[in-house]
């Protein structure tokens, strides 16, 4: 670490310092003529802290009840070296190990997350959401399959990450912590075996990540005969698991996607294999495959992968079936959400309707907080997107479930994009936006999901392997030059550290949504926003009457904002740095200092 950086990331500590100053109804008065002055620290917590083992029993506990923690398990924690190379015999699913190369596999395992277990019950984590951890195919072109979404056999885990009594004993432990666990699963594509004559050779040697394209072939193509020749390399002819996987007629053969029109569904998603969905042999070979992981894992739910990439009837089939058997198998709260790549509300609602999803990741919640945080527009952006959450209400969903996330490890980190910000942020104040965007992610209507370091002010450099650094001491030099977000540390260092700032942030937020059922179960309505950046206004209400205001500030100066809110009394039960809410005739004056959050008791 140089110099000038430790300077940097002195002013980002002291920036979440001040985010963090109020807890409770205790607070100093900020100047509103200074737009980042803030109050002393106030180390009187709001509520007893609470979690995973402050809840009910994992088995019967509602979705909206979770906070989630989303993982790759290779860049976690390595807690068995000798599984490093993979598999010992299948030459396919071994090797693809450079810890300093940022797209190879780096040796965190899931023995690695089981012994930090710990860790993420303080963090408040009660469900953890694991990148595809099934065989995959190691290595393709100059990358490896760390990710998990190159699979080869959907009977066994990943030799990279342990083995399938790793994986038991992993759930075991989790479930004695009283915390889920969730499968990231597959139904798309396999690993990419398959290969074209026309494009790849006689032999299908030729394809690799950074080579051409295989020109798509539509549909009417394919009717009229122009079809590609299949080709499996020597040696690859058996290698999927189940069987029925290697007859070439279950894919869809006809090139690459360009993810428009008809070959986002058909095309082949950068070179793998894309399954025929729409044949009914298929349909029922998928839904026995993640069937017999039900059986034999006992997951807690499952995040289906490249939703929209699938035709919808596949899910109209699939996600019923799959909810009756977890029942069957004596799971009551068994969940599923997809990804749908979208931010507009009527693609994604269309799946969680009509496609029989139980949820989506909430791309739009995303794309909305980065509007109104990184882009600095109005705050409302993110009324007009709660404006639609009527559309996600059938029997079985409602946008309560959506799950919220700020960032991922395909478009990259919120730390990053406020890095990247055309506004220039300062160090302190990049600090201070990013945590109230985590806490818009707990505290507004949905499920958070925090993307694993996070919590320990990761950036990165983008999306896809640039954000997928290691919590483990990592090599990999574009990683380790970051000046991460409130920390002194580097990725050079090992990042489980409970004293970072952002860590206790998180920790405290998340036993503050597990303390107030109103922040997980209550109706939200917005009460107030605005064109300009500056204050968001919504109660969350529950069936049985009881109500909380969420407010937060946008702005770099501090704001009052006059509610129509007729009420009693008004009790603070959480805020980040000083703020009010005057009870006047018929209404309340909301005072809310620079970039912060407060949640009063109204009802």
């Amino acid at each position: 670490m140089t110099i000038i950086n430790k300077k940097l990331l002195s002013s980002a500590a002291i920036g979440v310092t001040l985010f963090l100053s109020g807890c409770g109804s205790e607070s100093n008065t900020a100047n509103p003529t200074d737009p980042v002055q803030a109050p002393s620290v106030n180390t009187a917590p709001a509520v007893t802290k609470k979690t995973a083992a402050d809840l009910p029993h994992y088995l019967n506990r509602d979705v909206q009840d979770e906070v989630f923690y989303f993982v790759l398990p290779d860049r976690f924690h390595n807690g068995d070296t000798e599984n490093d190379n993979g598999s010992k015999t299948i030459k396919l699913s071994q090797g693809g190990f450079n810890k300093s190369h940022a797209a190879a596999y780096h040796g965190g395992d899931i023995r690695g997350l089981e012994q930090k277990l710990p860790y993420l019950k303080d963090m408040g984590i009660t469900a953890i959401w694991l990148t595809p951890i099934l065989r995959n195919q190691a290595v393709q072109g100059d990358i490896s399959g760390y990710h998990g979404y190159w699979v080869l056999d959907f009977t066994e885990i990943d030799p990279h990450l342990g083995t399938n009594a790793d994986l038991k004993s992993f759930i075991d432990a989790s479930h004695e912590q009283n915390i889920k666990v969730y499968f990231d699963i597959i139904t798309n594509h396999t690993a990419d075996v398959i290969k074209y004559a026309e494009c790849h050779g006689e032999d299908g040697a030729g394809w690799s990540e950074g080579g051409e394209l295989c020109p798509y072939k539509t549909l009417a193509q394919q009717a009229n005969g122009d079809t590609y020749t299949t080709v499996l390399p020597k040696g690859s002819e058996g290698v999927k698991t189940p069987v029925w996987l290697n007859e070439t007629q279950y894919y869809h053969n006809q090139g690459d996607s360009t993810f428009e029109g008809e070959n986002s569904i058909y095309g082949d998603f950068f070179g793998l294999d894309d399954i025929n969905t729409d044949d009914p042999r298929v349909v029922a070979g998928m839904i026995d495959i993640f069937k017999n992981i039900i059986d034999e894992f006992k997951p807690d739910g499952f995040r289906i992968d490249t939703v929209k990439h699938v035709n919808i009837e596949f899910w109209q089939s699939f996600a019923p079936a799959l909810h009756v058997h977890a029942l069957a198998q004596g799971l009551p709260e068994f969940f599923m959400f997809g990804e749908v790549y979208d931010g507009n509300s009527d693609v994604l609602s269309k799946f969680t309707t009509t496609g029989k999803m139980q949820s989506v990741l909430d791309f739009g919640f995303q794309g909305a907080v980065k509007d109104v945080l990184v882009d600095n527009q109005g705050t409302d952006k993110l009324a007009q997107l709660f404006a639609n959450d009527h559309k996600y209400n059938d029997e079985d969903s409602n946008a309560n479930q959506l799950l919220n996330f700020v960032g991922n490890h395909d478009m990259g980190r919120f730390a990053w994009m406020l890095r990247n910000s055309e506004q220039q942020f300062s160090e302190s104040e990049i600090t201070q936006r990013f945590t109230l965007a985590h806490a818009m992610m707990y505290f507004l209507r949905g499920i958070p999901v925090v993307y694993y370091g996070d919590e320990q002010g990761f950036v990165g450099d983008g999306g896809n392997h640039d954000s997928r650094q290691d919590m483990m001491p990592s090599h990999v030099a574009s990683f380790n030059d970051d000046v991460l977000v409130g920390s002194q540390q580097s990725t050079a260092d090992d990042n489980f550290d409970q004293s970072n700032i952002l860590y206790k942030a998180f920790s405290d937020f998340a036993s503050i949504y597990l303390t107030y059922p109103e922040l997980r179960h209550g109706e939200q309505d917005v009460i107030f926003s605005s064109a300009q950046p500056g204050i968001f206004a919504v109660t969350r209400t529950l069936s049985t009457g009881e109500q909380v205001l969420v407010a937060f500030n946008t702005d770099m100066k501090a704001h009052q904002q006059q509610l129509n809110l007729a009420i009693a009394k008004t009790d603070e039960l959480y805020a980040s740095q000083s703020s009010s809410l005057v009870n006047q005739a018929g209404s309340v004056l909301l005072k809310l200092a620079p970039l912060s959050v407060a949640i009063y008791q109204i009802n």
